[in-house]
């Protein structure tokens, strides 16, 4: 499932106009990604939890030449699945 099917699916689940079911689904990345810009956590009870991940900087390889490498240290989304959503995709 792509975003527009997900803008379809809502639109005929909410009996809400595409455009309008669009606007809600872009609303609700965009709140989500902004709470995880800001270092908040989005939790959805039932569905799970979007939080942000702290990676510290490290050393690498570059695999062609074996040269060491520094890796800056990076934030990244994680996302972790609820106790209800758990259920539903295991029946």
């Amino acid at each position: 499932m792509n975003k527009q099917d997900l803008v379809s699916k809502v639109a005929e689940l909410s009996g809400l106009s595409k455009a309008v079911a669009e606007t809600v689904v872009y609303a609700t990345f965009n709140s989500i990604t902004e709470a995880l810009k800001s270092g908040d956590e989005v939790r959805l009870v039932g569905f799970g939890t979007f939080s942000v991940s702290e990676r510290a900087a490290k050393e690498g390889r570059n695999p062609r030449t074996g040269a060491t490498i520094n890796i800056a240290a990076s934030k990244a989304p994680k996302f972790t699945a609820g106790k209800g959503l758990k259920d539903a995709v295991n029946g």
